[in-house]
């Protein structure tokens, strides 16, 4: 392991000049220390390092020194396909073997390409998770990717919605969806391929028993089908509704793809701005909470059933707040009773009440 960490900082090295200890300790996942021994150990091997003292300091390699000793081990070649996603790659315990293999790569480039491929590097970037939330704590995914390299079976505790089981998994892929990663996996000797969120695994075990994958699987093939079908089980009805230009900006954020759907289909803008979408909503319960968070911004025009459940949320949301000025609100002073209209007027409403919303 010494070996792979020594070549890799030589290779850091040969590939941008003068780095400082720090810089090499945070690329190579080591402390500094380790960085001071490692580059003894490379001088003591006739390797020409140079430290240079102050603010612009660091070792860099002497007199143009290059080493061609670049070949891929097999986990560094199979590390390549996370070039673009180094934080998924850190999660999977491939980050640093990521790096070197980027490395050699890069120093096996003509000096044209390497500069290319550098160039590239900084000015793109993936953020896997969403926005707004914190990535799913998942400290079994390495147990787990262990387990689909080398096609052994996994003893797993899981959480589920409806309580906690034991299962024994046959996992056949990892998928990163929207931040999340998921197991794709055959469970307790089933023939039929399930689904698991990594982050709701509060044990996992893998043992040395192996397993055959089936015959012909395909795991993206597999992953957008599954989710097609999770799609057309999820949205059970059409929510009919007449939103405004500012819900219209809303919607894709909210409702995701279903949104965007919606909008391709919207109907003609009214004098006000507004128009009518078809929305695709899950159940009725669920489906009122989600249309609850365009707030004014929209009107659910039918089914009639669904536009009762609103206004009735509305209405004991309405019955409950109304109570609550009323047990707490102090009376108006007496000398602005008079002028309510002119003091509520200067706060940035109008005359109805209705404070104004930036668009």
């Amino acid at each position: 392991m010494r070996a792979d960490r020594l070549l890799a900082l030589l290779l850091l090295l040969q590939n941008r000049g003068r780095m400082t200890a720090a810089e090499l300790a945070a690329e190579l996942e080591v402390s500094v220390r380790t960085v001071y021994r490692d580059v003894e150990a490379l001088g003591a091997a006739g390797v020409p390092v140079c430290a240079d003292r102050g603010p612009l300091g660091g070792y860099r390699l002497v007199g143009g020194y290059r080493t061609r000793l670049t070949g891929l081990t097999d986990a560094e070649a199979s590390s390549l396909f996370l070039a673009g996603v180094p934080g998924p790659a850190r999660d999977l315990g491939l980050g640093a073997v990521l790096a070197t293999a980027q490395s050699k790569v890069q120093a096996a480039l003509p000096a044209e390409l390497a500069e290319q491929a550098r160039r590239m590097q900084e000015r793109f970037h993936l953020d896997a998770p969403a926005w707004f939330r914190d990535a799913d704590p998942v400290p079994h995914l390495e147990t787990v990717a262990r387990a689909v390299w080398e096609q052994r079976v996994v003893r797993a505790h899981y959480r589920r919605w409806r309580g906690e089981v034991r299962r024994e998994l046959r996992p056949l892929g990892l998928v990163l969806k929207g931040g999340i990663w998921y197991v794709v996996a055959l469970a307790d000797g089933a023939e039929t391929v399930r689904t698991y969120r990594v982050s709701r695994l509060l044990e996992a075990e893998m043992t040395d028993e192996r397993f055959e994958r089936p015959g012909g699987f395909d795991l993206a093939a597999h992953w957008a089908e599954s989710s097609r079908r999770l799609e057309a089980a999820v949205h059970r009805g059409t929510a009919r509704l007449r939103i405004s230009p500012r819900a219209r900006r809303l919607l894709p954020m909210q409702f995701g793809a279903a949104g965007v759907r919606a909008l391709e289909g919207a109907g003609p803008p009214d004098r006000e701005g507004w128009v009518v979408v078809e929305l695709a909503v899950e159940t009725e319960a669920v489906a009122v909470g989600d249309l609850l968070r365009l707030g004014t911004e929209a009107e659910v025009l039918g089914p009639p059933a669904l536009r009762r459940a609103v206004a009735g949320a509305v209405a004991v949301l309405a019955r409950r707040y109304a109570r609550h000025e009323e047990d707490t609100a102090p009376p108006p002073p007496p000398d602005r009773i008079e002028n309510f209209g002119e003091v509520h007027s200067s706060t940035g409403a109008d005359r109805s009440g209705e404070r104004q919303v930036p668009s």
